[in-house]
C-alpha cells in the first residue's frame, strides 16, 4: 500500500497556489502582448467571455476530476475510466505541459536575468534604450541560456521540496505581495502624460479586430492564463482535502486572474503610448515597458528589483505546477523518488529548452511555417493542444466520468443551488466543446469567420 498522500495545509494555499499556477506569465507576460496584437478591447471581451464561460467551467472540471480519483493526471483517468483509452487524456497533458515548459523557462530566464540586473542597479541606468537592452539579452546564446539553466534549477529544488514545504509555503506570502506591487505600477502607469490613450487601446473594442485567428488565440489564452487543458489542476486538485468547495475556490483563481490580466493591461498600454512604443511589440513588450515606467518614479530601480523578483515568483509558480504533472505522472508507481524524477525531468526540459532560448540569436533564421522554434512552440501548445486538451477533458466529465462522482464532488462542501451545477453541467457537455470546435473549423477556413 503506498504511503498516504500529501494534501495542502489549508483552502487558501490551495487558492493561492492554484492562483500561482494560473496567475504568471500568462496573465502578466503573454496577456499584454497578445492583446496587443489582437486589436486590444475587443479581445479583452473575448477573453473575459472566454474565461468565464468556458475557463470557469473547465477549471471546476479538472478540480473535480483529480479531487474525485486522488490521482496525478495520468493515473486520474486510468482510475475513473479503467482500461479505456481515456488515460490519453493525461499522457496528453504530460506531453504538453513538457513543451509547455521547454519555451515557458526561457521566458522565465529573460525575467531572472533581468531580476539579478535589477539588483545590481544595471537595468534603469542613464542613456539606457529598453528596447535594445531586452535585444541584447535574447540574443546573446550564453546569457539566454544561462538564464534557462537557473530558471530550471530553481524549479528542480522546489519541486523536489513537495507540496506543503515547496509550492504552498512561497505562494501563500508572495502572491499577495504581486498584486500589491502591480496596483502601485498601475496607479504609476496611469499617471503618465498619453496614458490615456493606452486605456482607449485596451478598455475601447474594436470588434473590426475581430478573426478567427484572433478568437482562437482568446481561447487559448483563457486557457494558457488558467493552466486548464494539461490537466495540471487535476493533478493539484489530488492533493485536496473534501472540506474544500470546489465552486468558490475555482470561482476566487478566476476572479485573481482576470483581475490581474486587467491590471497587466492597465500597467502596459497607458506606458505604450505615452513612450511612442508599438502595442504589438509581441513577445518583448513587457521587458521594454517595465524599465520604462520604474525609471519615472523615485527609488525606481529598487521598486523594479522588487516588482521583478515577486513577478519572477509568479512566472516559477505557474512553471512548478508544470513539472509537478511530469513528475508526480512518474513516482504515483512509488518505483521513483521525488528528488530523482525533479532532476532527471529538469534536466531533459533544460535541454529541449535550447531551441527556444536560442530563436533570437542563432536560429532566428530556422523557421516552421514561418515561425521561429520559440513562436512555432508557443503557437502548437497555446492554440493546438490546449484547447483538444480542455475538448477531451469535456467530453469526459460529461460522458465517461461517474455522475454520481461528478455531483458529490461539485457539491462537497458547497452552499450553491442545484441550479449552478445544472448551467455548468450545460456549459461543459455542450458550450465548451461546441465553441472550441467552431473556433478551430474557422481558423481551418472550414468556417468563415
Amino acid at each position: 500500500m503506498s504511503k498516504k498522500r500529501e494534501q495542502w495545509s489549508s483552502k487558501f494555499g490551495f487558492i493561492m497556489s492554484s492562483a500561482g499556477a494560473a496567475i504568471g506569465l500568462g496573465a502578466i507576460w503573454k496577456f499584454p502582448y497578445v492583446t496587443g496584437m489582437s486589436g486590444g478591447g475587443a479581445f479583452l471581451i473575448m477573453f473575459i467571455a472566454f474565461t468565464l464561460l468556458i475557463g470557469l467551467p473547465m477549471l471546476i472540471s479538472e478540480f473535480i476530476i483529480g479531487r474525485g480519483a486522488q490521482k496525478e493526471a495520468v493515473a486520474a483517468y486510468q482510475k475513473l475510466a479503467p482500461g479505456s483509452w481515456w488515460t490519453i487524456t493525461g499522457r496528453l497533458g504530460v506531453i504538453g505541459c513538457f513543451l509547455l515548459l521547454s519555451f515557458y523557462a526561457v521566458v522565465g530566464g529573460w525575467v531572472l536575468i533581468y531580476s539579478v540586473m535589477a539588483i545590481g542597479g544595471q537595468v534603469i541606468e542613464p542613456g539606457t534604450k529598453f528596447p535594445e537592452l531586452f535585444g541584447s539579452i535574447t540574443s546573446t546564446p550564453a546569457i539566454a541560456l544561462l538564464g534557462l539553466a537557473l530558471f530550471m534549477l530553481i524549479n528542480i529544488v522546489v519541486i523536489s521540496s513537495g507540496i506543503q514545504n515547496g509550492i504552498e509555503k512561497a505562494s501563500k506570502y508572495m502572491m499577495p505581495l504581486l498584486f500589491i506591487f502591480f496596483i502601485v505600477l498601475v496607479v504609476r502607469s496611469l499617471t503618465l502624460d498619453g496614458a490615456m490613450e493606452g486605456v482607449k487601446f485596451f478598455l475601447k473594442p474594436d470588434f473590426s479586430k475581430i478573426t478567427a485567428e484572433s478568437a482562437l488565440y482568446a481561447l487559448g489564452q483563457s486557457f494558457f492564463a488558467l493552466a486548464v487543458g494539461f490537466s495540471c489542476m487535476v493533478t493539484y486538485s489530488s492533493y485536496l482535502d473534501k472540506s474544500v468547495s470546489i465552486p468558490s475556490s475555482a470561482g476566487s483563481v478566476v476572479l485573481m486572474n482576470i483581475f490581474v490580466s486587467i491590471l497587466a493591461g492597465l500597467a502596459i498600454f497607458p506606458v505604450v503610448f505615452a513612450f511612442g512604443l508599438e502595442p504589438a511589440e509581441g513577445p518583448g513588450l513587457l521587458f521594454m515597458i517595465l524599465p520604462a515606467v520604474f525609471s519615472q518614479i523615485p527609488l525606481g530601480e529598487f521598486f523594479l528589483a522588487v516588482f521583478l523578483v515577486l513577478f519572477l515568483f509568479a512566472t516559477l509558480t505557474s512553471s512548478f505546477s508544470l513539472q509537478e504533472i511530469i513528475v508526480s505522472a512518474f513516482i504515483e508507481s512509488g518505483k521513483y523518488s521525488r528528488k530523482k524524477i525533479s532532476w532527471i525531468s529538469g534536466l531533459v526540459v533544460f535541454a529541449a529548452g535550447i531551441p527556444a532560448a536560442l530563436s533570437f540569436s542563432v536560429l532566428k533564421d530556422f523557421q516552421l511555417f514561418e515561425k521561429t522554434v520559440f513562436d512555432m512552440t508557443d503557437y502548437l501548445v497555446s492554440n493546438i493542444m490546449l484547447p483538444l486538451g480542455c475538448l477531451l477533458i469535456a467530453l469526459f466529465i460529461s460522458f465517461k466520468m461517474d455522475k454520481q462522482l461528478v455531483r458529490d464532488e461539485f457539491a462537497l462542501s458547497s452552499s450553491h443551488s442545484p441550479v449552478m451545477y445544472t448551467v455548468w453541467s450545460f456549459l461543459m457537455k455542450w458550450i465548451v466543446p461546441l465553441t472550441i470546435i467552431i473556433v478551430f473549423l474557422s481558423t481551418l477556413g472550414i468556417i468563415k469567420s
